[in-house]
């Protein structure tokens, strides 16, 4: 017996309200970052009417088990809004692996990103949500004791980290841990790699422009070594 069919009124609902959570808690706790700025004012152009939706019939995925553990661990006070916005409306999203779409021929992005990666998209260009030509907002996990290896891309990039604990380093600078609730602003071409600990990563991750653009990783010999840790656990 298949999923009952999800009314397209309730779904838009949902939806819109996961939105409207976002947009709120950056309301609150931006404090006048640029790239919250930014996004704020993308949002506040961007269409969400009847005629603006995307329709798209939902998608599930491979990695639901990874998906639920990380939703479960959204447990900031501060970022309930988001949690239950989220829980709603997770049934009604497209949730995709990243593919060849939005990286060079020859990334190498390491096994573990490989393995679990994941995305949706609420604003884009193919959203499941409401559509915008050059922006985009949506919500990004990867699973326990990964390295995103670094990389740049043309498009600015702004995260909100939903997530207990992740880890975060700046065109190869010192490695910084980021609590539940931080805002990370990725400039243009700005290279930067994140890593997971025990719990999977989650989080809401803007492209507020250039959004056909590649990702290109940038090498660092450290890599094996990163990995490597991360298999040890304990973090």
């Amino acid at each position: 017996m298949g999923r009952p069919k999800i009314k397209a009124e309730g779904k838009q609902v949902r939806i819109l309200a996961l939105i409207h959570s976002i947009k709120n808690y950056l309301e609150a706790h931006g404090g006048g970052m640029l790239g919250v700025d930014l996004t704020l004012n993308k949002l506040a152009t961007t269409g969400m009417s009847d005629k603006d939706f995307i329709d798209t019939p939902p998608q599930g995925t491979r990695h639901d088990e990874i998906l639920d553990s990380a939703m479960a661990g959204i447990k900031a006070p501060h970022l309930q809004e988001i949690a239950t916005c989220l829980a709603a409306a997770k049934n009604d999203l497209v949730w995709r692996e990243d593919n060849s779409q939005y990286y060079s021929p020859d990334a190498n992005l390491g096994e573990g990103y490989s393995e679990c990666n994941l995305h949706t998209l609420l604003i884009g260009p193919d959203a499941c949500g409401f559509h915008n030509s050059d922006f985009i907002l949506g919500v990004f996990l990867l699973g326990p004791r990964t390295l995103y290896r670094d990389h740049n891309h043309a498009a600015p990039e702004l995260y909100l980290n939903l997530a207990k604990k992740s880890g975060w380093r700046l065109n190869f600078g010192d490695w910084q841990d980021y609590p539940a609730g931080s805002l990370i602003w990725n400039n243009a071409d700005e290279i930067h790699a994140t890593k997971t600990y025990d719990q999977p990563f989650i989080s809401v991750f803007v492209w507020l422009e250039k959004i056909n653009s590649k990702c290109n990783v940038v090498f660092s010999k450290d890599w094996a070594e990163i990995e490597k840790d991360l298999a040890k656990g304990s973090n």
